[in-house]
């Protein structure tokens, strides 16, 4: 590939990758067919202003390889990315890599291993990005790799410090929520932690017309893009969460579909506010409000459209009651059930 292609290219992928409005969600296989389509476009576009000359059958032999080389580059970064311990998100990571500035050098010999040495835990992009462009010679740009992975970091959901992701339990619970806020999740109506992509957004336009039609100009400056949830959509999220493809899928593992007063009245266990046990993953409830106490009286709840999820003192909101959520299991009743 030239270096006029390449670089008309590389501008294109910062534009797609970086503008909420022209891409979703991205995700690792998004990139890989962003350099099979895009390229011979911008490969064309090059013939009509001169600066690139080139033979249109050999165009489609050129594209039939580098779609060969794209498939298994991208196959062996991703197995020796697993292999070397690194979780779906720093294996989008190297794949974007590959995607956007490596791709010429995917032929040479262990360019997988090569990549994956650049890779350390507990790395910046800065240090990142010095790495690959020592190993491979390139002059990658740091803020160029870090808004491009703006948009895929935004909608990863890390699981990798849950106790037990088999099961639904109070402890994870209570990581999900911590997660949810420090990752500032949005609040919008009938939402349960999926990334609010616009069709998604239209959706529940129509379907809650008053709730998020009607504040649709703040959510779309403020929401739009990333993972929102409302008050109890923000547990079922973490009820139909499935760690080993970081998707939410509906109404699974046990929880059903109900809304805050339901989950309440459903709970066997459960009492007034001033009651309630020191037992991290309780939910707090008033009437037609629910959230998530995680201990040392601190709730984590989807509070409201204009400040999404946030973090309160237990007596700031006006909870009544406290419940013990009858679709996940407590650290204390796992005790019980082994004595």
């Amino acid at each position: 590939m030239s270096a006029t292609v390449a670089a008309a290219l590389k501008k294109i992928a910062v534009y797609i990758l970086t503008d909420k409005k022209a891409l979703k969600v991205v995700g690792g296989i998004i990139l890989g067919i962003i350099i099979i389509i895009i390229m011979p476009i911008v490969a064309l576009l090059g013939i009509f202003t001169g600066s690139v000359d080139i033979d249109t059958d050999r165009l489609h032999e050129m594209i039939a390889e580098q779609q060969s080389v794209a498939i298994e580059s991208w196959s062996n970064v991703e197995t020796a990315m697993t292999n070397a311990g690194y979780n779906s998100l720093r294996i989008q990571e190297a794949q974007a890599l590959f995607t956007f500035a490596l791709y010429d050098h995917a032929s040479e010999p262990d360019f997988a291993s090569k990549l994956v040495g650049c890779f350390a835990q507990e790395q910046t992009d800065e240090e990142l990005i010095s790495a690959v462009n020592a190993a491979f010679g390139t002059s990658i740009v740091t803020a160029d790799f870090t808004n491009v992975m703006a948009s895929t970091r935004a909608a990863y959901i890390d699981s990798s410090g849950y106790t037990d992701p088999t099961t639904k339990n109070s402890t994870d619970l209570v990581m999900w929520a911590e997660f949810a806020h420090a990752k500032g999740w949005g609040y919008v109506w009938g939402t349960y932690g999926d990334v609010l992509d616009s069709d998604l957004f239209e959706y529940k336009k129509t379907q809650y017309p008053d709730e998020v039609g009607g504040k649709a100009d703040f959510i779309e400056a403020n929401w739009l893009g990333g993972r929102t949830a409302d008050c109890v959509g923000l547990i079922k999220g973490y009820g139909w969460f499935e760690p080993t493809t970081n998707n939410i899928i509906y109404a699974t593992n046990g929880m059903p579909d109900i809304g805050a007063d339901d989950m309440y009245n459903n709970a066997t266990e459960k009492g007034t506010i001033d009651t309630i046990p020191e037992i991290p993953g309780l939910a707090v409830w008033h009437e037609g409000h629910i959230g998530i106490y995680i201990g040392n009286g601190e709730v984590i709840h989807a509070s409201g459209t204009t400040v999404g999820v946030i973090k309160t003192p237990i007596g700031d909101s006006g909870w009544t009651h406290w419940l013990k959520i009858p679709y996940i299991t407590y650290a204390e009743e796992t005790e019980e059930s082994t004595e």
